[in-house]
């Protein structure tokens, strides 16, 4: 009988050995697409990896993305701790958007897979 188990993947990461390991590890990485895999929120904080900006700054930075659904994902993305969002009372009022270090941790991660889709999934 031939075995058809191919060795480790060159350059893939070690992989948790346990089952439970394994486990925990799917687990947090479904959480972590279900949330970042919304529509938008990725692209939102891109737009703020280049500093705080405000509603507008962030609405003109996304294409085609509504008013409405630009102040849903703030919102998302502010209860989630990814982003802050300061008032200042002016006059006049403005509020700021700004990636918190818990959404700043996620830049060399979205970098890596923007680099992994440019190099392997075509247009």
């Amino acid at each position: 009988m031939t075995s058809t188990r191919q060795g480790p993947v060159v350059g893939a990461p070690e992989h948790p050995h346990s089952v439970a390991e394994c486990s925990r590890t799917d687990a947090a990485l479904a959480r972590a697409f279900q949330f970042l895999g919304k529509r938008w929120n990725a692209a939102v904080l891109g737009s703020l990896s280049h500093g705080p900006a405000g509603f507008r700054e962030i609405s003109r930075s996304i294409e085609r993305i509504s008013d409405s659904v630009l102040s849903n994902r703030l919102t998302a993305l502010t209860e989630a701790g990814l982003i802050s969002r300061t008032v200042d009372p002016g006059p006049p009022v403005s509020v700021t958007y700004a990636l918190t270090g818990r959404g700043a941790a996620l830049m060399p991660a979205f970098a890596q897979i923007s680099a992994w889709a440019e190099e392997h999934l075509p247009d």
